[in-house]
């Protein structure tokens, strides 16, 4: 599935990915492919993506390596929207 995270500096990365979790406001929850329609505000935490990741190298101090290669990303809030296999997130 595909996955864009913008801020409102930049478009932080895109990019396939296998899974995504995302601390939304009413709890934590991933994403696999196929996964329903969703829309969802999101709280303070961290985003976590598996799969290849590559970063481009202005925004690799934004987001650390987390356990079994996965990638994250702290945020302090945003909104999120999955269809058709691509996510979008709007971070702040």
């Amino acid at each position: 599935m595909y996955l864009e995270i913008v801020s409102p500096e930049a478009t932080l990365f895109s990019g396939e990915v296998t899974s995504v979790a995302v601390p939304g406001v009413n709890g934590n929850f991933e994403m696999l492919n196929n996964h329903a329609a969703i829309v969802s505000l999101l709280k303070e935490g961290y985003v976590k993506i598996s799969g290849n990741i590559e970063l481009d190298d202005t925004v690799k101090d934004k987001f650390i390596k987390g356990e079994k290669n996965a990638t994250l990303l702290k945020i302090n809030s945003g909104t999120l929207e999955m269809k058709d296999n691509k996510i979008i997130i709007l971070a702040d």
